[in-house]
């Protein structure tokens, strides 16, 4: 056990500084190698005012963007905009709301029962048409002869006025020239009366037509001829003082003449970020190892799959307009995540979203873009256990990839329906592309460099795997003791936040050795049957009981198992010594040390090096203790945890493990949790002072596991 992390050898110290290094200075050259390449001309701008004479080196004639998109302007501003024929239905609307206005008012005319006053309270109740007190007193004057024929007049007038087209910026002038269109068989007072009934109800029935106006601007666009441009040698371009418009621009460019040269100041802020980002990614593993720092293989990964997605984003996404946001930059952290942690992803994950857009024109949109969309995905992602999770990581990056959009690029950047359509159809490409990537790529670097993914892992803890069938078949009681020891393992590491699922997989395999030799073991033997141990001297004992290390380690490779998963194989019992038959040697010794070898009877080892192989360790001690001794209590229980723990740190088992004091406390209780209510019974196990015995057989009994 460690309480300060571990410095790591020198010649891993030079390789991580080397890769990292490396990664520093070619992530610099992909920013500002473009920018050397270019050739000198002189760095000038639209706006800029020209120092000197640009003459044309040479006789050219191109069709011009700029000029060309300047004349189909102008012919689509000139376009009017266009209204829809009359809409009959809305003429029969606002007869139909007139009609049921002088209905009702015909209605509040016939009240008997009303007083005056009421009934003009009545008619200013309307909603259609606001009657001013006068009127409505005279309206309530009228004989009934008169008012039908106002009535049927203001109908004849409304029906005629709405059969003309009536645009929205035309309909005060109508209602202006209504009292003409009113008979004149009636009298100034009435025909008053007849327009201002009809006022209210003249409406717009010609509206503007979006569609109509886009296709006749639409046309007139497309009536416009290419407009090509020609300059002869040795003509002046654009004069000394005058001020470059986007034409001469274009001109300027397509003569190569002018081109944006790369300043002291864009290579000092290139190498400003490299190394920043660098130093931060230094810092921060610095301060949180992570076990990939002490892997070659893992660290080269990462580096080159670093270098690959920056340098082909680099190539790719300059000055494109729908491929930046089809480019899968989610894809590397997603791989991370998939091979590594979700922390590793999201660390190396920020360079790369910052590099691969920095000093672009759309930086600002594209930098937010691949950020969040990137880091959505991993968060998504998690552990990667199911295909359906890399699903949803995609949706996660498209939808994220769409809203930033929204957020940044839209709102700044003038962009139609159809470039709006293609961009977020391209954030949706961008998520599910890199999904399918991840999937792909995790899958063959982990066959190819023996990494632990948790679909891999998922698939090896299948009962129905080769390896786990020939287990079971071989070694049935071993088989049954691994997954209880599986089960203690998996609860530890979920409590102290190590890889649960790496460490139920390393457990299920770590005695697989024994199924090459079962009757060896006592929990494989059958009552009565011959052990095999008490023929052997105690070398040949210890050294058959060794071998299942070893065994178990050659079935492993041939089942391709994950590197990670062997090394629960080779840790579990790390440099622990078969203490029953190093006792029986000192016995037949006379009990001089010096006459035995230690070294036939100590486990091979490694200690265990990881969170997870050390939890293995405990949780196999642990679970061999309690089936020998059957605690009673639940301080019994505790007691004999404690025990193995103890036994374990003191024997230097888990100094390189990086388990702290907390660490081990709540691995205690993960383990007290668990055995509570699964005291099975197992054989008595020999103890020396200082040390719980491992894989020794007893001598009121046939032989240990």
């Amino acid at each position: 056990m460690t309480q300060a992390p571990r410095r790591a050898p020198l010649r891993l110290r030079i390789i991580q500084g080397g890769l990292l290094t490396l990664t520093t200075v070619i992530s610099f050259a992909a920013l500002v190698l473009p920018l050397a390449l270019r050739p000198a001309a002189l760095p000038l701008k639209a706006g800029d005012v020209a120092p000197r004479d640009l003459l044309a080196p040479r006789d050219i004639e191109y069709v011009s963007d700029v000029l060309t998109e300047e004349a189909r302007q102008a012919a689509e501003h000139a376009v009017a905009p266009v209204y829809a024929p009359a809409d009959p239905a809305i003429a029969r609307e606002q007869i139909a709301r007139l009609r049921a206005t002088l209905q009702y008012i015909s209605i509040v005319r016939a009240d008997a029962y009303a007083t005056p006053e009421q009934k003009l309270a009545d008619l200013a109740a309307l909603r259609d048409i606001s009657l001013p007190r006068e009127t409505a007193e005279r309206i309530l004057t009228l004989s009934a002869s008169r008012w039908d024929a106002i009535q049927q007049e203001a109908l004849s007038v409304l029906e005629r006025v709405m059969r003309n087209p009536i645009r929205p910026d035309e309909v005060e002038s109508i209602r202006r020239d209504i009292p003409s269109l009113v008979s004149l068989a009636l009298s100034e007072e009435n025909a008053q009366l007849v327009a201002e009934l009809v006022r209210a109800f003249v409406a717009p029935n010609s509206l503007y037509s979006p569609e109509l106006t886009e296709a006749a601007r639409q046309a007139a666009r497309e009536a416009i001829e290419p407009v090509v441009q020609s300059y002869k040698a040795g003509e002046i371009v654009v004069r000394s003082g005058e001020v470059i418009t986007e034409a001469d621009l274009e001109a300027l460019q397509r003569l190569g003449l002018i081109q944006s040269e790369p300043q002291i100041s864009d290579y000092l802020g290139a190498a400003a970020l490299v190394i920043v980002l660098a130093t931060f990614v230094g810092l921060y593993f610095n301060r949180r190892p992570q076990p990939f720092l002490d892997d070659p293989r893992s660290l080269t990964l990462i580096s080159l799959a670093f270098i690959v997605f920056l340098v082909a984003a680099r190539l790719v996404i300059p000055n494109r307009t729908v491929i930046p946001y089809v480019y899968p930059v989610p894809a590397f952290g997603l791989l991370l995540t998939a091979l590594f942690t979700v922390e590793t992803g999201l660390v190396f994950s920020l360079p790369l979203c910052l590099l691969a857009a920095y000093g672009l024109p759309n930086m600002l949109d594209l930098m937010p873009f691949y950020l969040l969309a990137t880091l959505s995905g991993v968060l998504v992602l998690g552990q990667a256990r199911r295909v359906w999770a890399f699903v949803r990581a995609g949706m996660a990056i498209a939808g994220a990839g769409a809203a930033m959009m929204l957020a940044y690029r839209l709102p700044f950047t003038p962009t139609d329906w159809v470039g709006s359509a293609t961009l977020f159809g391209a954030a949706a490409f961008n998520g599910m592309a890199s999904a399918s990537l991840t999937l792909l790529l995790q899958y063959f670097l982990a066959q190819l460099l023996g990494f632990a993914t948790a679909l891999q892992l998922l698939e090896i803890s299948r009962p129905d795997f080769p390896l786990l069938q020939f287990f079971l078949r071989h070694a049935p009681g071993t088989y049954q003791h691994s997954l209880q020891v599986a089960n203690l393992a998996e609860q530890a590491a979920e409590r102290i936040g190590a890889d649960a699922l790496l460490t139920r997989v390393g457990a299920l395999y770590h005695d697989v050795g024994k199924a090459a030799n079962p009757a060896f073991f006592i929990e494989n033997q059958t009552p009565g049957s011959i052990n095999p141990h008490h023929d052997l001297p105690p070398s040949s004992s210890a050294t058959t009981i060794i071998q299942h290390v070893l065994d178990g380690l050659h079935l492993a490779r041939k089942y391709r198992l994950p590197r990670r998963v062997q090394d629960f194989i080779l840790e579990h019992h790390g440099t622990l010594v078969a203490r029953y038959q190093y006792a029986q040697a000192l016995e037949a010794a006379g009990g001089d040390p010096s006459k035995v070898d230690v070294s036939q009877y100590r486990y091979p080892g490694p200690r265990p090096r990881s969170r997870e192989t050390a939890i293995l360790m405990l949780a196999d001690g642990v679970e061999a203790l309690v089936r020998a001794e059957h605690p009673e209590t639940e301080d019994e229980l505790r007691a004999l945890v404690r025990r193995v723990i103890d036994e374990r740190v003191k024997q230097g088992q888990l100094n390189d493990s990086n388990l702290t004091l907390s660490d081990l406390h709540q691995i205690q209780e993960a383990f007290v949790s668990v055995l509570r209510g699964t005291q099975h019974p197992r054989l008595q196990y020999p103890s020396a002072e200082g040390e719980i015995a491992e894989d020794i057989p007893t001598r009121p009994v046939r032989q240990v596991r």
